[in-house]
C-alpha cells in the first residue's frame, strides 16, 4: 500500500501504492502514513521527503468504499476513525523536514489535502486537483485549515462550495501547486527540485519550517469542530447518497 526508498543522500521516497483505486486512502493507507512519517522524523539520515502516486494517479482522496461503510459505525467509532485521518494530516504537517509532492493525474479531495501539506508541489500539465467533497454530499472537514491556508479564502469559497474540478495551471495561480511540466518531464523536474533544497543546510531548512509554522499557525485549535463535520457528513443521508452514486455510475439527486 505504501513503498519506502530512502537513497544515499537522505532522501525519502514515499509512494503511495494503491493503483487500483487511484491510491484513495482507507485505514490502512492511513495508517502507514502516519507510521511512516513519524519513522521518517526520528530518522536523523532523513534530510527530505518525495511523497508521490502509483499508476494513473496521485491521489483521489478517501476510498468510497470505505467511507460509506462508517454509516454502520457507532459515532463514537467514527469520531475515532476521522480522529485517525485528522493525526495523519497533522503528523504529515508537522514534518520537520522539507516535504516535496510530485502530482498526476487525478489529486483529488484528501488528494489536494495532501498536496496542501506539502511544501513544495510539482504538477503534471495534465494533473487534476479538486475539492470535491460537497459533490458527494460530504464535507473538506479535516483537509479545510491546511487547504485554506495555502489557498486562501477567496478561493476556499469557490472551490470548497462547488466542488468545482481545478486545472494544474488553476491550482499554480492560487498556490495550491508551484511548477507545472510535462509528465513525461515530472522525474527530471523531480530530481533538479530535490538538488536545489538539498543546498539548504539541514538544520537552517527545519528551523526555516518551523518559523513559518510558527508565524502562520492560528490562534484557535479547530481540530474537534472538523471532525465532527466530516462525521456527520460521512453518515448523513446526502454523503451516503453522494458515494453511492458515484460508485453506481449515475448522477446524485441533487444533481441536474
Amino acid at each position: 500500500m505504501l513503498n519506502l526508498d530512502i537513497d544515499a543522500r537522505g532522501v525519502a521516497f514515499v509512494t503511495l501504492n494503491r493503483p487500483e483505486v487511484h491510491n484513495a486512502f482507507d485505514e490502512r493507507l492511513i495508517a502507514e502514513l502516519t507510521r511512516t512519517f513519524i519513522e521518517l522524523e526520528a530518522n536523523d539520515a532523513v534530510r527530505l521527503a518525495v511523497i508521490a502516486g502509483e499508476g494513473k494517479s496521485f491521489c483521489a482522496g478517501g476510498d468510497l468504499n470505505w467511507m460509506r461503510s462508517m454509516k454502520n459505525f457507532s459515532r463514537e467509532e467514527n469520531i475515532a476513525d476521522s480522529e485517525r485521518l485528522s493525526d495523519m494530516y497533522a503528523t504529515i504537517d508537522g514534518f520537520s523536514k522539507p516535504l516535496l509532492c510530485i502530482v498526476h493525474g487525478a489529486a483529488l479531495g484528501g488528494g489536494s489535502g495532501l498536496a496542501a501539506v506539502c511544501d513544495f508541489v510539482i504538477a503534471s500539465e495534465d494533473a487534476k486537483f479538486g475539492f470535491t467533497e460537497t459533490r458527494l454530499g460530504i464535507l473538506p472537514a479535516v483537509i479545510g485549515p491546511y487547504a485554506i491556508r495555502k489557498i486562501g479564502l477567496s478561493n476556499a469559497r469557490a472551490y470548497f462550495i462547488s466542488g468545482m474540478p481545478i486545472t494544474a495551471e488553476c491550482a499554480k495561480e492560487m498556490g495550491l501547486a508551484h511548477r507545472i511540466v510535462p509528465r513525461a518531464e515530472l522525474e527530471q523536474a523531480r530530481d533538479g527540485l530535490i538538488l536545489e533544497f538539498l543546498k539548504a543546510a539541514p538544520g537552517a531548512a527545519r528551523k526555516a519550517k518551523a518559523l513559518i509554522r510558527t508565524i502562520a499557525t492560528p490562534a484557535v485549535d479547530v481540530t474537534k469542530e472538523t471532525i465532527d463535520a466530516i462525521v456527520d457528513a460521512r453518515i448523513s443521508a446526502e454523503g451516503q447518497e453522494g458515494m453511492d452514486a458515484l460508485l453506481t455510475g449515475r448522477n446524485a439527486a441533487w444533481m441536474p
